[in-house]
């Protein structure tokens, strides 16, 4: 084995752990069973006039449709929005961990998903909320498929939007030839995601954001995946950045628990996708 080979053989296990240890255990296929009685995934659904836009719910890396939204879908169905998820960057022979394919090719699987929210609901646009790969991997979409003519409005949690250092360990990728190859050809997404990236390069070039669609960022200071986390910031017109804390200091979600868990981050979703009727989110949130 040739000597890079056996120090990025230790450096992708660190990079799988660290991912892997923020998403939660598996469901159970009821789970899956379940989410389209309780509304979400609901192709009958019609928007309302309060709601007018259908939300999609796009799942991070290592996640999947149901376990990265099982408190965020069900939080939006209760407030009157119909709400959908779907799956994503599937790998040969990977039955439950979805968002590791190529992100462009994820970005093609998000297109035909949104085309069909519109179909089945009437909408002339969409909202998209994705959380780490998910808030990122949408302003592909956007940007070179045609999708910001289709959504009003992306909102970001915890996005990879300029890529990941993932606490120094990336950097490391460019001091052996071919790891990022070898990266790449084995779980793609990961590798579109360290920061540097050709992928992260060609997104990013020209500008972050396109015309005619709002941005929303929800960051956490203490994400350990998406670092740092201010890399996770949009530049141009209509973006909010913003981060958790500045919200409410006793929040301390890190990078899974802001996307499963924060309440408070929930709260300043549907301030995102309504703002004429946002209210201040604050430590507060949690009881509305």
């Amino acid at each position: 084995m040739l000597p890079w080979k056996r120090v990025l053989r230790p450096l992708t296990a660190l990079l799988l752990t660290a991912v892997v240890a923020v998403v939660p255990a598996a469901t159970t296929a009821q789970a899956a069973a379940d989410a389209p009685s309780s509304g979400w995934n609901d192709f009958a659904c019609k928007p309302s006039a309060a709601h007018p836009r259908p939300v999609v719910l796009v799942h991070g890396t290592f996640a999947n449709s149901v376990d990265n939204w099982l408190a965020l879908a069900p939080y939006l169905k209760n407030r009157g929005y119909c709400v959908y998820s779907f799956d994503f960057g599937q790998l040969p022979g990977v039955s439950f961990f979805h968002g590791l394919g190529p992100v462009d090719k994820s970005a093609e699987q998000l297109s035909a998903f949104v085309d069909k929210v519109l179909g089945s609901t009437g909408a002339a646009e969409t909202d998209l909320v994705g959380h780490s790969q998910g808030g990122m991997m949408p302003r592909y979409y956007l940007k070179f498929l045609g999708g910001a003519a289709k959504v009003n409005a992306l909102v970001g949690i915890a996005p990879s939007n300029h890529g990941t250092t993932l606490g120094g360990l990336t950097q490391l990728l460019d001091y052996f030839p071919g790891a990022r190859d070898l990266l790449s050809a084995n779980i793609p997404a990961l590798a579109d995601q360290a920061a540097g990236s050709a992928f992260l390069t060609k997104l990013n070039a020209d500008g972050d954001t396109v015309p005619g669609v709002r941005y929303t960022v929800l960051a956490t200071k203490y994400d350990e995946v998406v670092t740092p986390y201010r890399s996770q910031f949009l530049s141009g017109p209509n973006v909010n950045n913003v981060v958790l804390q500045d919200l409410c200091p006793l929040d301390l979600s890190e990078h899974a628990a802001i996307g499963l868990l924060s309440r408070v981050a929930f709260h300043e979703v549907t301030n995102a996708l309504d703002p004429a009727r946002a209210t201040p989110t604050t430590c507060a949130s949690v009881f509305g």
